[in-house]
């Protein structure tokens, strides 16, 4: 694995935790949308060049990405 991949994986993972220390902040429901957008972005160019130990730990990071509430 490149430099560059181990990046991306790392950028997604960033990403996501600072979406979900957001989400304690009281944000606007439209910044979150954007923000969750960006994290699946995120993550989605991470998968496609990542090894399978982290893809899994992706599709997981997704999923509760999938599961945040916005209300």
């Amino acid at each position: 694995m490149d430099n560059n991949n181990n990046s991306l994986f790392q950028q997604a993972k960033d990403a996501f935790m600072r979406f979900t220390n957001m989400q304690g902040n009281g944000n606007n429901q439209s910044s979150n949308q954007q923000d969750k957008q960006a994290v699946q972005q995120a993550i989605q160019n991470a998968y496609d060049h990542c090894t399978p130990e982290e893809k899994q730990q992706l599709q997981q990071l997704q999923q509760q990405l999938d599961n945040q509430n916005f209300s």
